[in-house]
């Protein structure tokens, strides 16, 4: 097993500038998976005649399979090595995303949209690894605080990219550019990329699970993760409502939730530029003054609805949001990648699996408690994601000494 491991071909140092960028448009792949179809989630009801029940689930069902995969894909890459999995799993992507365009069977889409988590989930972490295994240092940590930033253009891109799609050529559309973009990706990853990873570790399911187990009783680690699934659910609970909104209560067309999408995307990467310019202040003051910030709003939100409730009152409100979400994520999800250096491929699998898992099934649990009917569901989605993220804070501020975190 060894000896055809080491034959995988190593990254050619003069190409790894250009591998390093091909690595850094990957990383919103996820984003792309889901975001791009978000304004045609009310048509996609409408054409299979479906609940918009039924289409949200194929955004939770990649949610799910997306985080399962995360799990178990980092102890594969830390032991088969990056560069063939994630090429391989870039092909199996663009042909899932041919058979969603292909078939109306809303099952085959589920299906489908598993393979799409699966896959998604080993290209992504293998991208994350990547960065770990060639840079150290101060270096290291400048490019894991730009993952939340890059990846946010996902979120700003894809839905208005989407918009666009849906008006002229159809929702089927959507995925016949995600099967383009994952095969121009996976030509170019053949050409430039290669083999990152130099110390292969042994596929020992007692060696891994222990590995594992070390992680996830790292309190403040764990902790993290519970606090990167918050923040993002807040994003994905709006992406499963906003376009309901939008589109069947305030009566505009997909374009217009395309535009919104876009700049609650815009918001997601603000936040992460304020998380990375405050990156060397106290990390748990600047986190819990975020949070009571995201208090304040949305209760601001919730009383200015017996006044005004419109697109703009939505787009703001959400907006001020999700700029906090963003600054969560960003400092989390740098601070969980940078815990265990010498295991980078199970600890990136670990944060984005549990993360994702975290997200399914709480967003699809509020929006069924809160169903995506108005403005005001939706300000109570919000709160009740940020009293627990509150909730949280305080733990970690209670627990954080255990580890030895004391900033």
């Amino acid at each position: 097993m060894t000896s055809s491991i080491t034959q995988q071909p190593a990254i050619k140092e003069k190409n790894q500038g250009i591998a390093t960028l091909l690595a850094f448009t990957l990383i919103p792949l996820s984003g792309f998976a889901t975001d791009i179809y978000i304004p045609s989630l009310p048509t996609m009801a409408g054409e299979m005649n479906i609940s918009s029940v039924q289409v949200q689930l194929t955004l939770s069902i990649f949610l799910i399979s997306y985080g399962v995969a995360q799990l178990f894909v980092g102890s594969l890459l830390d032991s088969f090595g990056r560069y063939k999995i994630g090429l391989y799993s870039l092909l199996i992507f663009a042909a899932a995303s041919i058979i969603i365009a292909i078939t109306h069977n809303i099952y085959l889409i589920y299906l489908m949209r598993i393979v799409h988590g699966l896959s998604v989930g080993a290209v992504v972490v293998a991208k994350r690894a990547y960065f770990v295994d060639l840079f150290t240092g101060d270096k290291l940590k400048h490019y894991l605080s730009l993952f939340s930033i890059i990846w946010s253009t996902g979120p700003i891109i894809a839905p208005f990219v989407g918009g666009y799609l849906q008006t002229s050529f159809g929702w089927e559309s959507n995925f016949y550019f995600l099967a383009g973009f994952a095969l121009v990706f996976a030509f170019l990853e053949f050409l430039f990329s290669g083999e990152t990873l130099t110390h292969f570790t042994d596929f020992q399911l007692k060696k891994i699970s222990n590995i594992y187990l070390s992680m996830v009783k790292t309190t403040s680690f764990t902790l993290g993760i519970v606090m990167l699934g918050l923040a993002y659910c807040m994003v994905m609970v709006y992406n499963m409502t906003g376009p309901f909104i939008i589109e069947h209560e305030l009566h505009y067309s997909p374009v217009v939730a395309g535009y919104s999408s876009l700049v609650l995307g815009f918001a997601w990467m603000v936040g992460g530029f304020i998380g990375k310019a405050t990156i060397n202040k106290p990390f748990f003051k600047r986190l819990m003054l975020n949070s009571l910030l995201q208090v304040v709003f949305v209760a601001l939100m919730i009383v200015s609805l017996n006044f005004v409730s419109n697109l703009f009152s939505l787009i703001f409100f959400a907006f001020i949001i999700h700029i906090g979400a963003g600054f969560t994520f960003n400092n989390y999800f740098t601070f969980c990648l940078s815990k265990f250096p010498k295991n980078a491929g199970i600890a990136g699998g670990l944060t984005g699996g549990i993360t994702y898992v975290i997200v399914s099934f709480l967003s699809y649990g509020i929006v069924n408690l809160f169903p995506a009917k108005d403005e005001r569901n939706l300000s109570f989605s919000y709160l009740v994601m940020i009293v627990i993220s509150l909730a949280i804070m305080v733990l970690i501020m209670k627990t954080r000494k255990k580890d030895g975190v004391t900033s």
